[in-house]
């Protein structure tokens, strides 16, 4: 099995920055994508950014030039530095891994952190 921790949210000021972070833990071979949804209230959950083992990152439009998703392969880590934050930022963040573990390739989920803006 799998584990995301993730751990940076809290309340920001309109224009603000957080940084998230993510770490996998377990029975891991091999993270190939891991990424950060957000699900505000009363909304759908929808991915904010992916960041693939090789090849180029993945925005949402509505966070392209003021979020930056990186990772730390050795430290099985994700980050998403979010500055320039707005209201309709607002959400819960949660982190996913597309992973191979013993028992597969499996979709794993950490289980979120709350980011408010604080307008």
């Amino acid at each position: 099995q799998v584990q995301l921790v993730e751990s940076g949210g809290g309340l920001v000021q309109p224009g603000g920055s957080l940084r998230l972070s993510c770490a996998a833990s377990g029975s891991i071979f091999k993270i190939y994508l891991m990424g950060w949804y957000r699900q505000a209230p009363g909304k759908q959950r929808e991915l904010v950014a992916t960041i693939p083992s090789g090849g180029s990152t993945n925005y949402a439009d509505s966070v392209k030039g003021r979020f930056t998703i990186s990772r730390d392969n050795a430290k099985n880590t994700v980050y998403l530095q979010m500055n320039s934050l707005k209201p309709e930022d607002t959400a819960v963040y949660y982190c996913n891994t597309k992973t191979y573990s013993y028992t597969g390739l499996g979709d794993y989920w950490g289980q979120g952190t709350q980011v408010t803006d604080s307008s």
